[in-house]
């Protein structure tokens, strides 16, 4: 599976710019790519407590409509990050939209303390069927944390997609970490950054990454922007999982109820 990381600065609360920016990268992704992946809520920025309400849009408004748009057109899938408006509750969110539509929806878990009162968690991880492999989403903080990935990888996830948008100083904090989420779940994981300034000091760190099932870092960006492709090698699972297997050996498993759907979506609810 080709896959195209979308590391893009972005401005806060700016949609109509940063949907632009989406939109004229995914026109440019290459005529075989797959999936493209871009950062953390990226169609909206970072809204605050002050501005949520006024950027945030459901899942059928017309930015998200505009990707699903675009996907369609390219026949590619598109994993992208917005700010949600759910009949007044908020959250970040991150969605993967193929040329049918939307096959899956991830809510932020773990929220970072300056999006503590702007969102609200989620209440569930999630994976979907697509193109023959399983893929689950995460969110930035909530790699930080060893329960997420493997809540992931209990539904039977092969691919992690994480949308990021870690900041200095925490980059070497996240390249650690995703590398341990892919190694720990014997998964793939591509993880794609925000890059530049943010609001007040903030300076996005970059280092958008794929990592291999054993734990390696195969192929890793700098700080500033680019857009460039990856070949998931599918294989390397099996290799990964040839002698041992952490899910069948592991002594305690996470609670909470699973719920299987018709359309192949799989749901882990948080207790």
């Amino acid at each position: 599976m080709k896959v195209e990381f979308a590391q893009l600065a972005g401005r806060d609360s700016d949609t109509a710019y940063n949907l632009q920016r989406a939109l004229a990268a995914i026109a440019a992704c290459d005529s075989d790519t797959q999936l493209v992946v871009f950062p953390e809520t990226y169609l909206m920025g970072f809204p605050t407590i002050d501005t949520v309400a006024a950027v945030a849009e459901p899942e059928d408004g017309p930015t998200v409509q505009a990707v699903q748009r675009a996907a369609r057109e390219r026949n590619l899938a598109v994993v992208i990050g917005f700010a949600e408006n759910d009949g007044g509750r908020f959250y970040n969110t991150t969605l993967l939209i193929t040329p049918e539509g939307i096959a899956l929806r991830y809510r932020k878990t773990h929220l970072w303390p300056s999006e503590r009162g702007v969102f609200e968690p989620g209440d569930r991880f999630a994976t979907c069927q697509w193109n023959g492999v399983r893929i689950g989403l995460l969110i930035c903080y909530d790699i930080e944390f060893p329960e997420t990935a493997r809540a992931l990888a209990q539904l039977g996830a092969d691919l992690l997609i994480v949308t990021n948008g870690n900041m200095d100083p925490y980059g070497p904090t996240h390249r650690t970490a995703i590398m341990a989420r892919a190694q720990e779940n014997q998964a793939l994981a591509v993880m794609v950054n925000r890059v530049g300034a943010g609001t007040g000091s903030l300076v996005f760190a970059g280092g958008s990454a794929l990592v291999d099932p054993f734990g390696t870092l195969l192929q890793e960006a700098g700080r500033e922007e680019s857009q460039f492709s990856a070949e998931l090698d599918f294989s390397q699972l099996l290799a990964a999982r040839q002698d041992y297997r952490y899910l069948n050996d592991q002594r305690i498993r996470l609670p909470g109820n699973v719920i299987e759907h018709a359309d192949g979506r799989r749901e882990l609810l948080i207790p």
